[in-house]
């Protein structure tokens, strides 16, 4: 048995899986908001103290039994890039990441956690090539990390960045899509071919900035454009299309940013167009988000359910249905296999 824990900045969300068979089943769940430091700000021990204690409460009312526990890093403190080698071999991959990493992360090797993963060899190029993710975070970081679940009496066995976690609870077998994470402060992008991360990227427009511009748009305190934002979306049969014609501007920077990202891709890695978008994270909820993206960048766009991978009770699947996409991180940790 394994438990993903996904901290982000306004939740924390906890999945527990057990092996069953070739699959996996969902044994626990829970999630809980928080309104605390999040962990990359939060240095002294009060602050570290008030998030474990937050976990050990949500682990005891979710009825986990498993103490090895998978934890993921915001994509924005993570340094991710695809590196390009000639035909290696698997220890001669490492050696080469361990030499060639300093001139592509933006901190010294010494204070940095490395890991890498190859993605595919190209037999076919000239001349051949292995690519290679090649993916860094600070040792402080990991370490308060680490920190806050010792704390929470639970004990980390992993430690990977959130879009490899949404890659293996979104992405299908044998595909190359999109996947989409709305967060609260930034918008993370990853393309995915046959469920291996093959890009990434973060922008800082996301949850909070489409209700500040609700806010702003309708004259609104905050609390009340977030309700007006969940409620109302981008329909514009609802409240007179107001709250979508705040959102339209915003919303089509983020689509902006999708496209550029494909485009990048395409070129840079030599590599197929994504055929589809999977949405996960608390915006890809509000009402004609899909819809819209899908009218914007003109392919299917539609929003991930992690928990149709796992085996899980009806009456699991009915309690879990509303909030399936806040879960896709914390589930692609739990399903983690070294």
């Amino acid at each position: 048995m394994s438990v993903g824990i996904d901290i982000g900045n306004k939740s924390i969300k906890l999945v527990e899986t057990e092996k069953d068979g070739n699959s996996f089943k969902l044994k626990a769940s829970g999630i809980v908001s928080y309104k605390g430091l999040s962990p990359e700000v939060a240095k002294e021990g009060k602050e570290l103290s008030e998030i474990s204690g937050v976990i050990k409460k949500l682990v005891k009312e979710a009825k986990v039994s498993s103490k090895d526990t998978v934890l993921s890093l915001p994509e924005s403190q993570v340094f991710s890039r695809v590196v390009k080698f000639p035909l290696l071999t698997d220890s001669e991959i490492a050696s080469a990441v361990k030499w060639e990493a300093e001139q592509y992360i933006p901190i010294p090797i010494n204070e940095a956690i490395l890991q890498h993963q190859v993605i595919e060899k190209r037999e076919d190029t000239s001349p051949p090539q292995t690519y290679v993710l090649l993916v860094a975070a600070s040792k402080e970081l990991v370490g308060r990390y680490a920190k806050i679940i010792e704390m929470s009496g639970l004990k980390l066995t992993a430690i990977e960045p959130e879009l490899m976690s949404l890659v293996r609870a979104l992405a299908p077998e044998n595909q190359t899509v999109m996947i989409v994470d709305f967060g609260a402060r930034s918008t993370d992008i990853a393309i995915s071919k046959n469920a291996m991360l093959t890009f990434s990227r973060s922008i800082p427009t996301a949850g909070d900035a489409f209700t500040r511009s609700v806010s702003q748009g309708l004259g609104i305190e905050l609390q009340q454009a977030e309700e007006y934002k969940k409620t109302y979306g981008l329909s514009a049969q609802k409240l007179e299309g107001k709250v979508k014609t705040s959102l339209d501007t915003v919303f089509r920077m983020v689509s902006d940013e999708m496209k550029k990202a494909i485009h990048f891709y395409i070129n840079d890695e030599k590599s197929e167009s994504p055929k589809s978008v999977i949405l996960a994270g608390g915006t890809s909820m509000m009402p004609e988000a899909a819809s819209t993206l899908t009218n914007l960048l003109g392919m299917e766009v539609v929003v991930g359910n992690p928990f149709s991978k796992l085996k899980i009770s009806p009456e699991a699947a009915k309690s879990l249905s509303g909030y399936a996409p806040l879960y896709s991180i914390a589930v692609g940790l739990s399903l983690r296999e070294e």
